[in-house]
């Protein structure tokens, strides 16, 4: 017998893919896309077909029962006890942290392990309540890049509609690879567009498919903004009465356009003068779309390339229009209704707990004085985070509780005292968004958990039960929340027929946000020049600034989304992992004959964060002075049990305490062993 079942994947992807499970009673099920999905159109991307079907359905892979460490820190001795037992140990634990410290020594941190939005947002109750501290989950990705678009715009979760691509004239991709992390938007969604024009560092499949490639220098993007705008004001592509009505401060940056000529820009960014110039001819034309990918502000100034990469749809009047606008991310649960700080904790938290950049993670973690519970769900540091060898010797600490919930056993988890066994995506009812697409899906409960595994909402209402804590909102069951959620986006229907129709758009016609051209700056206006952005000790105006060219031997490594992986889901899934190949590290020949490297050496590459071995591949797309390795590898799973955040150093960007990990520095070296 079979039955067919709709949900949606709540992967961390721009797609947000409709699903059709074929539940199976004597097998296991097959997982397909749907095709009455907008964006699956019947088929998932090949990681999510290969996982859901694989490794997710494997009761050998999964943790099934809660762990107590019986072993030392990391060596994966642990022995199976009940949930009672490990929730009373935990809640005893986090109890006796709070007697004797406070409730800001503990620590946790969460990210988008899964962006289903019960188990993405519920958890944080518990914590808001405690008045416990938090990693900051937006420092090991994007925050920088909302920091720069509130200054600007006042908001930067609102972006374009992709429904509007029908009416766009060029759509410009800027440090976005949308071939590996968004791949049903590069093979539909992209080719609707008239003509594509790509600002990256790497020849993506993407960028190799557009109109026009500009592979610029890594650190430059800022300096070829500036250049592009002198192209489009040297054309007559600025709207003088747009930016008359609706921008403050464009008179500040007009010296530094001038100068920023396509021969000026050549010199700095690599790019070709004629290329300059044909990207802002394409773009000029209008009305044209501009998408910042996540990956443009993970660099030290990072936070300024946005602000100077945003000059183009407001100098032009590209905002507010059919075909117009910019986009950096669509949270669209917002627009659908949904009130993300009630579902949160909003109303309960109590103050007194401290926020933490990722950045400085390993080392205040180190402090024996901060920190004495380290609480970890939804994310794996021990995969993601910077500076991996600190981070280690943080959780080696004899007086820091540990406690890790996850789906499989992840490499944080082996540091844990406690772990705890989570539910599949599968597993559980919830409700699922798109953070570029807008629309809303039903996450729909195929089967019952694995052994004594339980969703992430259930693991913290039991955990609030064994604190003896009684706040309602602590305890608030799942179907009350998704009937709450449901009655705030006022769609008409009920979770039930949500599971039917497996999904919905948040409207029936395109979104034309912007249209009334109000900001929510102090002005009313873009701020091209921001007294704000001056009393964080930030330049008023976007700067046209370019990295230097480093000169000492080193090389700049960039570390994007795999094609096989998602950060770092999936890499635990056998054929992934075979798909997937050895580490390698890119290289110009240019590069790799100073160094004595040939096409399969085994290397190291090393900085004053950690060393790790690679096998080199040489390839001309690469830029001289650039290595590329691909993140998303679990260090537990590869031979030298380190994956490449053992050489990302902890450095901010220039705002939001954010991530810089796209100018890491390396040196390379033939290793002294094979990789």
């Amino acid at each position: 017998m079979s039955t067919l079942i709709r949900t949606n994947c709540p992967r961390d992807c721009y797609d947000g893919c409709g699903i059709v499970v074929e539940r199976r009673d004597s097998a296991p099920h097959r997982v397909l896309g749907d095709p009455d999905h907008p964006v699956s159109r019947g088929k998932l991307c090949s990681k999510c077909a290969v996982a859901y079907n694989g490794v997710w359905q494997d009761p050998n892979a999964r943790l099934l029962t809660p762990l107590r460490r019986v072993g030392p820190r990391g060596s994966d001795e642990f022995s199976p006890i009940s949930w009672q037992e490990a929730l009373d140990i935990v809640a005893t634990r986090m109890q006796a942290a709070i007697n004797a410290h406070g409730p800001a020594s503990i620590l946790h941190t969460h990210y988008s392990g899964t962006l289903s939005l019960i188990s993405y947002l519920f958890p944080n109750r518990l914590f808001k309540y405690l008045g416990a501290s938090e990693v900051d989950p937006d420092s090991i990705c994007n925050a920088a890049g909302h920091v720069a678009w509130h200054l600007m715009f006042g908001n930067s979760l609102m972006g374009f509609d992709p429904r509007t691509i029908h009416a766009t004239s060029c759509l410009l991709i800027w440090g976005a690879n949308p071939s590996h992390a968004a791949p049903h938007a590069h093979e539909h969604w992209i080719t609707e567009a008239q003509s594509v024009v790509v600002i990256d560092p790497l020849v993506t499949a993407t960028a190799a498919a557009a109109d026009l490639h500009l592979q610029l220098r890594p650190g430059t993007d800022a300096a070829l903004a500036f250049s592009l705008l002198h192209c489009l004001q040297a054309n007559g592509g600025f709207d003088q009465s747009y930016i008359d009505a609706h921008t403050s401060g464009s008179d500040e940056i007009a010296a530094d356009i001038a100068r920023a000529t396509p021969t000026w820009g050549e010199a700095r960014t690599g790019v070709p003068a004629a290329d300059i110039e044909r990207a802002a001819a394409l773009y000029g034309a209008g009305p044209a779309l501009l998408w910042c990918g996540q990956g443009l502000q993970r660099q030290a100034t990072g936070g300024n390339i946005m602000r100077a990469a945003a000059l183009l749809p407001t100098l032009t009047g590209n905002i507010g229009k059919p075909g117009a606008g910019f986009c950096y991310l669509n949270v669209t649960p917002i627009f659908a209704g949904v009130d993300l700080d009630w579902l949160g904790g909003a109303e309960i938290a109590r103050d007194g707990g401290k926020r933490v950049s990722h950045m400085e993670l390993a080392k205040r973690l180190a402090d024996p004085d901060e920190f004495k519970v380290f609480f970890t769900w939804n994310t794996n540091p021990l995969a993601s985070a910077p500076e991996q060898n600190r981070l280690r010797a943080a959780l080696r600490r004899d007086d820091l509780f540990t406690v890790v919930s996850d789906v499989f056993m992840i490499d944080t988890a082996r540091y844990a005292d406690i772990v705890l066994p989570a539910a599949s995506f599968l597993e559980y009812d919830d409700i699922t968004f798109s953070y570029f697409h807008l629309h809303m899906g039903a996450q729909s409960k195929i089967d019952e958990p694995m052994g004594d595994a339980l969703p992430n909402a259930e693991i913290f209402r039991r955990l609030a039960q064994a604190m003896e804590l009684d706040e309602p909102a602590l305890l608030e069951s799942d179907e009350s929340m998704l009937a709450s959620m449901m009655a705030q986006m006022d769609v008409g229907f009920d979770f039930a027929e949500l599971k039917r129709r497996g999904h919905f758009a948040i409207s029936d016609e395109p979104a034309s946000w912007w249209r009334e051209q109000k900001f929510d700056t102090p002005s009313g206006k873009i701020e091209i020049a921001s007294a704000a952005a001056e009393s964080m000790g930030l330049p008023r105006t976007p700067q046209a600034w370019a990295d230097n060219v480093v000169s000492d031997g080193r090389l700049r490594l960039l570390s994007p989304a795999s094609k096989w992986r998602l950060n770092d889901s999936y890499a635990n899934d056998p054929y992934i992992d075979t798909q997937s190949g050895a580490p390698l590290l890119h290289l110009n020949p240019t590069d790799a004959e100073r160094l004595g490297v040939q096409e399969g050496s085994a290397v190291q590459v090393a900085n004053a964060s950690g060393a790790l071995s690679l096998t080199a591949h040489l390839d001309n797309a690469v830029l001289s002075g650039v290595a590329i390795a691909y993140k998303g590898r679990w260090p537990g799973l590869s031979v030298d049990a380190r994956n490449v955040n053992f050489v990302h150093e902890a450095h901010m960007a220039d705002m939001g305490e954010s991530t810089a990990v796209h100018s890491t520095l390396v040196t390379v070296s033939l290793a002294k062993h094979p990789a």
